[in-house]
C-alpha cells in the first residue's frame, strides 16, 4: 500500500552559507557606519580669525603640499581634479576651495577636521588614504583650526564638480575602507613619537613636520600588501626606509648619511645640491612645498632625518678601482662598446669622464640611487623625456637636460641605460630593450624635459 504522508521537508545545507554570508555583510556594513562616526561634525572653529592665524594656515599648507594633489595640470589651485593612480584604479582629488557648492565652503571646522585627521568625508564616507590622514593624524589641533581659517578666508572659491573616481566595483565600496582606517591610522594624536618628544627643539620640530604635514612617509615608506605604511614614526625600522611610487625607487632617508645636514637643506630649497639634482614627483614637492620654508624648517628636518638610526651601506671592496677603469676606458675613448660611446657622445660634456658632473649644475652619476636602483624606469625615463630643475626662490634659474626619445631607439637607451649602471661605481642590474619599450609607450606625444634629474645620491 502506497504511503501518502507528506515528508518533512529537510533544509538543504549549502543554502546557509550565502544567506549567512549576506548576513554578515549587513552587519559589517551597518558597523562600519559606526567606526565612520569619530570626531564632531557639529564642532566649530574655537578662535576668532586673524591675518595671523591665516598667515599660519597658508604656511601650514606649503608644508603639507595641499596644492600638488589637490590641482590639477593646468587647473586653478585646490580645485581638484587630478588623477592619483592607485593598485585599485585611479582616485581624482577633490576640490578643497571655498566654493559653498561643489568645494567645502560649506563644511563646518568638524567636517573639515574628520576630513584632515580621521579619513571621513563631510558626507561621512570613508576617504581613500591616497589622502595621507595617517600622517595628518599627528597634526595639533592649533594647526588644523590655522589651516581650516585659511582655506576658508584666502583660497579663491572655483566652482568644479569633483570627478568620479575611475574604480571598479566592488573595489568602490567605500564601506570596508572604515576598517582599513580602525586598523592601520591611527586616532589624532600629536606628538606621539620619542623624536617628537625630544630635548632637542630642532629634532622634535622636524620630525612633526616629517611625520605630519611633510607626510614623508607615504612615498618614502614601504608599504604591505593592504597598502598601509609599514611604519609611521622612526621607533619603526620600515620607516622612512625606501619604497617605490608608480615604479619609480623612492631612496630611504633614515641617516642620508650620503649627504650634509646643510646639503639636504639645500635639495629641500632648490632642488640641487653638490651632487644631485631633484627627480620625479619630489620635483613638484620642492617646487611647492620645501622651497617655501623658511631655513629654520628645513634646518629641523635635516636634524631628525639626520638623527634616525640606519645601517651603513655596504662598500664593494674593488670600489676604487673599478672607478679608475671607466675613467680610462672613457679617456682614451677606444675600443668602446655601444653604451660606452652614446654617454661619451651624449652625456660626457655635463657629466664627464668621471662621472661626477658639476656641483649644483649637473648631477653626479656616480653612486646616484635613481641609477643604482632594481628597478630602471626612473633612470629610462629621464633618458627618454628629458629633464629640468624647478625654479625656486633660491635657485631661480632652471637647468634643462634634453630627452633622447626621438635620438635613440630602445636598443640604444638600454645600452647607455646599462653602461651607467655598471659605470664607475654603480652596479645594477642591465636594462633590456623591452623595459626602455615599455617606458616610452608611457610618454607623451612631445618628449618634454620635464620628468626631473638624478634623485637622492646614495654614495
Amino acid at each position: 500500500m502506497r504511503n501518502n504522508a507528506v515528508k518533512p521537508n529537510r533544509r538543504r545545507p549549502w543554502l546557509i552559507f550565502p544567506v549567512l554570508i549576506i548576513v554578515l555583510c549587513f552587519v559589517a556594513i551597518a558597523f562600519s557606519h559606526v567606526l565612520d562616526r569619530s570626531g564632531d561634525v557639529s564642532a566649530r572653529l574655537p578662535q576668532t580669525v586673524t591675518p595671523a592665524l591665516i598667515a599660519q594656515g597658508e604656511t601650514l599648507a606649503r608644508a603639507g603640499d595641499c596644492v600638488a594633489c589637490h590641482t590639477d595640470h593646468g587647473g586653478k589651485p585646490f580645485a581638484g581634479g587630478l588623477g592619483i593612480q592607485s593598485p585599485i584604479g585611479t582616485i581624482y582629488a577633490t576640490n578643497i576651495t571655498p566654493d559653498k557648492a561643489t568645494g567645502i565652503g560649506s563644511w563646518t571646522y568638524g567636517d573639515f577636521e574628520r576630513a584632515v585627521r580621521r579619513g571621513i568625508g563631510h558626507d561621512g564616507s570613508a576617504l581613500y588614504p591616497a589622502m595621507p590622514f595617517p600622517s595628518y593624524a599627528k597634526v595639533t589641533d592649533a594647526d588644523t583650526q590655522a589651516l581650516y581659517a585659511y582655506f576658508m578666508n584666502a583660497v579663491a572659491p572655483v566652482q568644479q564638480a569633483n570627478r568620479t573616481n575611475d574604480i571598479p566595483w566592488p573595489l568602490s565600496a567605500r564601506w570596508p575602507l572604515a576598517y582599513w582606517r580602525s586598523l592601520f591610522s591611527p586616532t589624532p594624536a600629536p606628538g606621539n613619537s620619542p623624536a617628537m618628544l625630544s630635548s632637542d627643539p630642532r629634532i622634535a620640530r622636524g620630525a612633526y613636520l616629517v611625520q605630519g604635514l611633510g607626510h614623508c612617509g607615504s612615498c618614502h615608506t614601504p608599504r604591505a600588501l593592504s597598502m598601509q605604511e609599514k611604519g609611521l614614526d622612526e621607533t619603526n625600522a620600515n620607516y622612512l626606509g625606501g619604497a617605490e611610487l608608480n615604479e619609480w625607487a623612492v631612496p630611504p632617508l633614515r641617516g642620508v648619511k650620503h649627504w650634509s645636514a646643510d646639503e639636504l637643506v639645500a635639495y629641500l630649497a632648490t632642488g640641487r645640491n653638490s651632487t644631485a639634482s631633484v627627480a620625479g614627483e619630489m620635483k613638484d614637492v620642492v617646487a611647492n612645498s620645501t622651497s617655501r620654508m623658511s631655513q629654520e624648517e628645513l634646518q629641523a628636518i635635516a636634524a631628525y632625518l639626520k638623527s634616525i638610526p640606519s645601517e651603513d651601506p655596504p662598500v664593494s671592496s674593488d670600489l676604487e678601482s673599478r672607478r679608475a677603469a671607466t675613467i680610462r676606458k672613457l679617456t682614451a675613448a677606444t675600443d668602446l662598446s655601444l653604451g660606452q660611446r652614446l654617454y661619451l657622445d651624449n652625456c660626457g660634456a655635463c657629466h664627464f669622464v668621471t662621472g661626477l658632473g658639476a656641483p649644483r649644475t649637473f648631477p653626479r652619476l656616480d653612486g646616484a640611487s635613481i641609477i643604482n636602483s632594481p628597478n630602471p624606469t626612473g633612470l629610462i625615463h629621464v633618458i627618454l623625456a628629458g629633464a629640468q630643475t624647478p625654479s625656486t626662490a633660491q635657485a631661480p634659474s632652471v637647468l634643462p637636460m634634453p630627452g633622447f626619445a626621438g635620438r635613440m631607439d630602445d636598443t640604444e637607451v638600454a645600452e647607455l641605460a646599462t653602461f651607467l649602471r655598471k659605470g664607475w661605481g654603480n652596479d645594477a642590474p642591465t636594462v633590456t630593450a623591452g623595459q626602455v619599450g615599455e617606458v616610452r609607450k608611457g610618454l607623451p606625444v612631445r618628449h618634454v624635459g620635464d620628468a626631473g634629474l638624478g634623485a637622492h645620491n646614495a654614495q
